[in-house]
């Protein structure tokens, strides 16, 4: 079996010869970037399995690094930061990151991190369901494809993401910190905004499309793909 490659991305040479050390250990192959131009160059040379990536660096910082990435990959990333706000974190979630740890950081912890992000990518990568369907209605995972009465909607990989887990189980209530957990795979501690928001944008798309389905909140709980029977 290939090792897994790993992708450390911080203007911080010593972080990253520190990290490279500890993650070879673990079998890995470990390439580096010290910017954010030369990662996302990097990016697609190497095409790790994950990325380890800093914020604040030159170039291009971490965010906008994470931002150009999620246009075409669904590659696994955790961010990296000396900030611990609960902006910061919302605004990973809002982007596609998948974890988040905040420097200082001890490295068996970071190593912890991809090992969790990776189950979690690794288990929906073997998902044998790709698809489900409903009427006028169709989420296709293979190819990151909504479509609705037969045309394709533009549709964000986060979006993708919660609408095929909530219509992969229909009828099932879920708490926003269950997708928060499930979908985005945060440990994230705060106002669970980031869910209403992305629930808000998929019945702009959805919403009146077929009486046979609706996206509905359930007050004081979260929120559930109905689906009459």
């Amino acid at each position: 079996m290939a090792a897994i490659k790993v992708m450390v991305v911080d203007d911080d040479r010593n972080i990253c010869d520190l990290l490279r050390l500890y993650l070879e250990k673990e079998g890995w192959e470990v390439s580096v970037a010290y910017d954010g131009a030369a990662a996302l160059t990097a990016y697609e040379k190497e095409k790790p399995d994950i990325l380890l990536l800093d914020v604040m660096m030159p170039e291009l910082d971490g965010w906008q690094v994470c931002r150009e990435l999620r246009k075409t990959s669904q590659v696994p990333i955790v961010m990296l930061t000396a900030k611990g706000e609960v902006f910061d974190r919302v605004l990973g979630l809002e982007l596609g990151a998948d974890d988040y740890v905040v420097k200082p950081f001890e490295v068996k912890e970071v190593v912890a991190r991809i090992k969790a992000v990776l189950r979690r990518s690794g288990a929906d990568a073997q998902r044998k369901v790709k698809e489900v369907s409903f009427d006028k209605l169709t989420i296709n995972m293979e190819n990151y494809e909504l479509r609705v009465d037969g045309q394709v909607i533009p549709c964000p990989p986060k979006e993708m993401d919660l609408i095929f887990h909530l219509a992969s189980n229909p009828n099932r209530v879920f708490t926003r910190d269950q997708l928060l957990d499930e979908v985005w795979g945060f440990e994230y501690y705060g106002d669970s905004r980031t869910v209403d928001v992305h629930v808000k944008r998929l019945r702009e798309k959805l919403e009146g499309v077929s009486d046979q389905w609706s996206l509905k909140t359930v007050w004081s709980v979260g929120y559930k793909f109905e689906v009459k029977e």
